[in-house]
């Protein structure tokens, strides 16, 4: 690896771990508690909450296709303009409703920064996506393992008369927008670098169309894509079921405490952060089927075990068991996934992988709680596990894995 590709790929990284920090800030536990002091009802908090991931859904796959024609840095750079500008809009907020469309706005940023930097990692990862791409994701994980605790203890240290003003949330989210523009110093370093490709940079309406449409159409009619992109989309709705009722769970029916429930999640999160960059090295030398198929299985089954045990401990490792296994599908999914397209073609895939990904976090939650409000947790989960499993064969016996020789990059465009 050298110098002149480590250096943009660091950079990346340090972009990707200070806006997935402030964006975090931004949203847990701040959003929803500043929701409540505008009048927001519980389940108007869940809408505002969920808008962003609205905007991604509709949004990743064009955001991917325009790098693919325009250049993957500017559209970084408009990302990173949303990350790091879009903090200060809070301040303007006087109404649920407000919070609502910045919440829909902010989420741009994510839906375009998502598609284009995994594109960007792989132009000029060549053999190397599963563990490049990897330790890419852990790194703003850890962004967002940072952001949310201290989006808290913000609030909690500006908190000393036992009620927030609208003042804290101003402080806050300041905050979120200082990280957000030191995310932006990183990104200017890396536009400026002199080692991005030069994509053409006048193109007609219509040949813009047209190749827009060419590069949704290619990526969108192949099987292989939709399918592998699904494992990830299918994987992450298990997810965000845990996500949202693990410590429901933990709490209501196992009798732990709120702070054994965080821990809980935490350990899930930790494991994946852990495991991910090593999986991802494993599929680059030995193929990404094999681990998919079995990190189907290693996060169906301990998913499905959960409502079988009250005992902390066993709920722990089982929590962690999931980590591993979330490791497994994602370090190697989107690798796959750029492998089947055509280079041109990275930020067109990515998006379509993102898009998928979205809908699939976005309906862990509602499947799960549409599933408790019928039946039992454990027939609850136990149906979401065979949903896994059952992919897990889909993928198996219909997408067929190919070696592709990968050409040397000129860089990341």
């Amino acid at each position: 690896m050298t110098n002149k590709l480590l250096s943009p790929f660091i950079a990346l990284c340090t972009v990707g771990f200070f806006a997935r920090m402030s964006y975090a800030m931004a949203r847990t536990p701040i959003l929803p508690l500043f929701a409540l002091y505008l009048g927001a009802k519980p389940e108007a908090i869940g809408f505002v909450v969920g808008a962003s991931t609205i905007t991604g859904i509709f949004f990743k796959l064009p955001a991917g296709t325009l790098s693919d024609i325009y250049g993957r840095h500017k559209m970084l750079l408009i990302s990173i303009l949303v990350f790091a500008l879009t903090p200060f809009a809070y301040y303007l907020i006087t109404n649920y409703w407000q919070l609502v469309g910045i919440r829909f706005f902010h989420g741009l940023a994510t839906s375009i920064y998502g598609p284009v930097s995994m594109a960007m990692i792989a132009d000029t990862a060549g053999g190397q996506k599963g563990e490049r791409l990897s330790w890419f994701s852990s790194i703003t994980i850890i962004g967002n393992l940072v952001g949310a605790p201290l989006g808290g203890y913000i609030l909690q240290y500006l908190d000393k008369n036992g009620g927030y003003t609208l003042a804290h949330f101003h402080i806050a989210y300041g905050i979120c927008g200082l990280f957000g523009l030191t995310s932006l110093v990183f990104t200017l370093k890396l536009f400026f670098s002199g080692t991005m490709e030069t994509r053409q940079n006048k193109i007609s309406l219509i040949d813009t169309c047209r190749k827009f449409s060419k590069g949704i159409k290619e990526v969108m009619s192949d099987y292989r894509v939709i399918i592998t992109s699904n494992m990830e989309g299918i994987q992450n709705l298990s997810v965000g079921a845990l996500e949202a009722f693990l410590p429901v769970y933990a709490v209501t029916v196992a009798g732990l405490s709120a702070f054994q429930s965080g821990i809980l999640w935490g350990a899930q999160i930790v494991t994946t952060i852990l495991s991910k960059p090593i999986m991802g090295k494993i599929s680059d030398r030995y193929g990404r089927k094999p681990i998919i198929f079995f990190g189907m299985w290693v996060c169906a089954v301990p998913f499905a075990c959960i409502p079988l045990t009250h005992n902390f401990y066993l709920l722990l490792s089982l929590a962690s068991v999931f980590g591993v296994g979330e490791a497994f599908v994602t370090s190697s999914s989107a690798a796959m996934v750029a492998e089947f397209c055509k280079e041109q073609h990275y930020g067109a895939a990515m998006g379509t992988f993102g898009s998928i990904f979205d809908i699939g976090h976005a309906s862990g939650p509602i499947l799960a709680g549409f599933l408790l409000a019928h039946m039992s947790y454990l027939s609850s989960f136990s149906i979401i596990a065979i949903l896994l499993i059952l992919a897990s064969f889909i993928f198996m016996f219909t997408v067929s894995e190919r070696k592709v020789t990968i050409l040397k990059s000129g860089g990341i465009t």
